[in-house]
């Protein structure tokens, strides 16, 4: 009834305004509005809002009194014990950060990992008397710390009374305690304020806040109770804590290695990660599930939906950014994002699950890098890769929609499913690199590669797309005049040829394949297609008649700027005579098998005899390909025809990978810790075109913080040689890497390996 009087108010003003003559007109449409709409909050749907920053705090009140004041105020509260002084034991070689594998991060706070005890020493102004005295050590995180959502955690020292966490007295010594706090193997994972309360019999005391006292808990793969749980000791040590990685690229039967810096262990970088989910706003509750916190970083790793780390860039401009090939490492990123709350620019695939690496690694999620040679990108949401060629054999550029990535990077995280039935934890996909959205964000995974290799592809999550990147056929079909088509042929092995990641505690490769996929052709893979139909997938059942003719494509190794002589073999299976009308063609192709410039077109007849092979060459000259060449400078060729006796169609398809000059890279000095050394980059331009606008960058975790520099000019033929001086920081083995990168010239490398002694 409280809204009558206004109601009352509007129609007494329409009935003045009609005995005035006046018509009340209504209006046709809402006022404009300009700028961006206001963010709608949540008032009025709970009664406190979200907490979904690990950034602000609440500070606790440092005297809480039982009862209001008496007429005299409230009682004096110095007359019972006191805290002098709280050690965090904090200092890179005390057990703490020893015993919790934390003593690599390079931070003033404490940092442990949950589900294992550490240790606090209190000091108060008399001894400690455990029958006598009530303290309290108090955890707190976010901006609304509430016991019931895990946010305020008291650990009581006494068996008497305990709580979600364990705490226990380790040692007394006079004035001074050491009290051992276990955190639960499930809390929530960021930066906890840390504060002693001492109970009187008027009220609480505790100390004040300040920002030693904070501490950082980790996810703990060396707990048997944690989600993230690995049993292995070297893959722990190799997806933890180790720094330096190994990113596969090139082609299938050429590969490539790019040297990466994931630098979790940096200043600043765990203090990045953590902002990077406070940007998204995930509530702070959820922080201490693996699941939630992967999924909500794959989205927020890039900026399609979100305002994410970083802008994805494939177009070979990048004038107003980093080209994605000068990256040597993650720190870099990951501080510029947090300090200038803006996304990065730019990012390609390899970068996103780099960058993604550093986050999982830093929070102690066991995570590595992986690279899928021949990765579909399949347009049409079945399983299928569709090539179309027109009547005579020849691709059709227009109507062929579907692309083969040369390979896709993406990452595997470890970690328990309590979602999905029993059997299907251990390693997850998760990928960063927007592609398709999931839920309407640009996002994927943590998908499980158990549930992939077994046609469990309606599992959450993502698990459709992913085993479509590893297990799509190739499908040519024959177009026909009227517009009909017909499969021709059908290649299974094409798509997901390798699936490789670095190798645990080597800097070998290992190929994952396996644990994708069962062997081609075997009864297990043909079980996993027809479940992976019976959710929904698409397959061509078709089985075109196979060709008697095949077609051989050369493996070659090309440097960029070389002349080049490809030959393709035609091979006659049958007892007669065979004629092919060929067409061959070359384009430079970006590494997403999206297809630039044709620098090369021949349609050669050619006649091979019964059981008999001819080979066709022809001289590729750079001059026809150099002034097209795109990023990571791969040729594509492909080859088909049509066989006049029998009318069936053959095709071959090949990436030709050239490569690029390398940097040297030169270290000099002592090879000791706090003492300077030299490192020299040099470079020679190996063209006679000038290299203009080149940028070199160079990094090594322990020894070198990321450092640049640009040069405007490179003439052809001329030598430029970079000193720069460092000082290593810590012993042990580690290497220096460094980039050339210009618009002329992408994805120029090298590398020093060291071993620093104290």
């Amino acid at each position: 009834m409280s809204s009558m009087p206004g109601c009352l108010t509007v129609l007494q003003t329409i009935i003045k305004m009609s005995d005035q003559g006046a018509t009340p007109t209504p209006s046709t449409a809402p006022p404009p509005t300009t700028g961006r709409p206001p963010k709608v909050d949540n008032r009025g749907r709970t009664s406190v809002p979200i907490d979904s920053s690990n950034l602000e705090a609440k500070d606790i009140p440092e005297i809480e009194y039982f009862a209001a004041p008496g007429p005299r105020g409230y009682p004096p509260m110095t007359g019972f014990l006191d805290i002098w002084d709280v050690d965090m034991m904090k200092g890179q070689n005390e057990s703490n950060k020893i015993d919790h594998h934390t003593n690599l991060y390079h931070s003033d706070n404490l940092i442990v990992r949950r589900g294992q005890e550490f240790q606090v020493k209190i000091t108060f102004n008399r001894p400690y008397k455990p029958n006598e005295d009530k303290i309290a050590v108090e955890f707190v995180i976010g901006s609304n710390p509430q016991y019931s959502k895990g946010t305020y955690i008291p650990v009581f020292p006494t068996k008497a009374r305990q709580s979600y966490w364990g705490g226990r007295i380790t040692q007394t010594n006079d004035n001074v305690i050491t009290v051992g706090i276990t955190p639960a193997a499930s809390c929530i994972v960021g930066k906890y304020h840390l504060y002693i309360a001492v109970q009187t019999p008027y009220g609480i005391r505790r100390t004040k806040r300040e920002n030693s006292r904070d501490l950082y808990i980790l996810f703990n793969p060396w707990a048997a109770d944690d989600a993230v749980f690995l049993y292995d000791e070297e893959e722990r040590q190799e997806c933890v804590m180790n720094e330096m990685g190994i990113i596969y690229h090139g082609a299938y039967d050429d590969i490539s290695e790019r040297n990466w810096n994931y630098g979790q262990f940096n200043y600043g970088v765990l203090d990045a990660c953590l902002y990077i989910m406070d940007r998204s706003e995930m509530p702070i509750t959820n922080r201490g599930d693996p699941i939630k916190v992967t999924r909500k970083a794959s989205a927020m790793l890039n900026s399609h939906d979100d305002e994410g780390v970083l802008v994805g860039n494939w177009s070979g401009d990048y004038t107003y950014g980093v080209a994605p090939t000068s990256w040597t490492g993650s720190t870099d990123i990951l501080l510029s994002y947090a300090n200038s709350k803006m996304p990065v620019s730019y990012a390609q695939c390899w970068v996103y699950a780099a960058v993604f690496n550093t986050f999982l690694r830093c929070l102690g999620i066991p995570s590595r890098v992986v690279t899928n040679y021949y990765s579909a990108h399949d347009n049409d949401g079945n399983l299928k890769i569709d090539i179309i060629l027109n009547d005579n054999g020849r691709i059709d550029r227009n109507r062929t929609k579907d692309s083969i990535w040369n390979y896709h990077c993406w990452n595997e995280c470890y970690m328990s499913r309590p979602d999905l039935p029993p059997g299907f934890g251990g390693w997850q996909v998760v990928d960063a690199t927007p592609q398709e959205t999931s839920d309407g964000m640009y996002r994927c995974g943590p998908a499980s590669v158990l549930a992939l290799k077994h046609g469990e592809i309606c599992f959450p999550f993502d698990a459709a797309f992913v085993f479509a990147e590893v297990n799509s056929d190739v499908v040519f079909y024959s177009r026909k005049n009227d517009g009909t088509m017909e499969p021709v042929k059908v290649d299974q092995t094409h798509v997901g040829r390798m699936v490789l990641t670095k190798a645990a505690g080597s800097e070998g490769r290992r190929d994952l394949i396996d644990q994708y996929k069962f062997p081609e052709g075997s009864p297990e893979e043909r079980t996993v297609l027809e479940k992976a139909e019976e959710f929904g997938c698409k397959r061509e059942k078709s089985t075109p008649t196979v060709a008697d003719v095949d077609v051989v494509l050369p493996t070659l190794e090309i440097s960029v700027g070389d002349d080049f002589e490809f030959s393709v073999e035609f091979v006659n299976c049958s007892d007669q005579k065979r004629t092919v009308d060929a067409y061959i063609s070359g384009s430079v192709v970006y590494y997403t098998g999206v297809s630039g410039k044709e620098f090369l077109l021949k349609t050669p007849t050619v006649t091979i005899q019964a059981q008999k092979s001819v080979k066709e060459s022809m001289t590729v000259e750079s001059r026809n390909y150099m002034d097209h060449l795109v990023e990571q400078a791969n040729l594509h060729f492909i080859v088909t025809g049509k066989i006049r006796e029998t009318g069936r169609i053959v095709t071959a398809m090949k990436v030709i990978t050239l490569h690029n000059p390398k940097l040297t890279v030169e270290l000099t000095g002592s090879g000791k810790v706090n003492e300077e050394m030299i490192a020299t980059v040099q470079f020679t331009n190996p063209f006679s075109i000038n290299l203009e606008r080149v940028y070199l960058r160079m990094e090594g975790p322990g020894v070198m913080e990321p450092k640049s520099r640009y040069y405007s000019l490179i003439p052809g033929g001329s030598s430029l040689t970079w000193t720069e001086p460092f000082t290593p920081q810590r012993a042990g083995k580690t290497r220096l890497i460094a980039t050339l990168d210009c618009s002329g010239l992408r994805q120029v490398s090298g590398q020093a390996s060291i071993t620093i002694d104290l």
